[in-house]
């Protein structure tokens, strides 16, 4: 394991580097890119908190008009999996009427909140609604009826945390996608 991090021995594993990161990203900013007009304006809703390094490193790869926009939603509380039921903390200052929103996710999971989320913001009239998101676990997945429109990376069933993905607000600020050691959050 790299030591040159205060996290470092926490993790079991990294199972995205830097590098992964940073070439993935670029691709999904050609991929989005593509997938609208020119002309078109997108506002990108970044889901707070985890979304954030994602959102900023992946706007400098679109090349469309955008906005930043933020929500900050909640299905987990104080564990490591989904309660089921979501809570917005943060709603979206942008009218979305008629525009077309991205929605900017670090990791589908369950899907649960993704689709409150999703069928909350529809009620609103957007032009359309696209769901781009770093971090994908099929094997997790509840709610079958949301699929993202680009994902970055699918993964196994582990625990991941760093490049904004947190376990009690830390390791948010690795560069890297590891997986946490299991004894820190069982």
């Amino acid at each position: 394991m790299n030591g040159d991090n205060i996290y470092s021995a926490d993790l079991a594993e990294i199972i995205i580097t830097e590098d992964e990161l940073k070439k993935r990203i670029k691709e999904l900013g050609k991929e989005i890119t593509a997938s609208y007009n020119p002309e078109e304006e997108i506002v990108m809703v970044c889901i707070l908190r985890g979304a954030v390094m994602f959102m900023a490193d992946l706007a400098r790869e679109i090349n469309l008009h955008v906005v930043f926009d933020f929500m900050d939603c909640s299905s987990y509380g104080e564990g490591t999996t989904s309660s089921g039921v979501v809570r917005i903390i943060k709603d979206l200052d942008e009218n979305i009427e008629g525009r077309h929103v991205l929605i900017v996710e670090d990791i589908m999971d369950t899907g649960i909140t993704l689709k409150y989320v999703v069928e909350m913001l529809k009620t609103r009239n957007p032009a359309s609604i696209k769901i781009v998101t770093l971090l994908e676990k099929p094997e997790r997945r509840v709610e079958k009826h949301i699929e993202a429109d680009f994902v970055g990376f699918e993964i196994p069933n582990k625990f991941v945390v760093g490049y904004g993905l947190d376990f009690a607000e830390r390791y948010r600020n690795l560069p890297y996608i590891g997986v946490l050691k299991e004894e820190l959050y069982s």
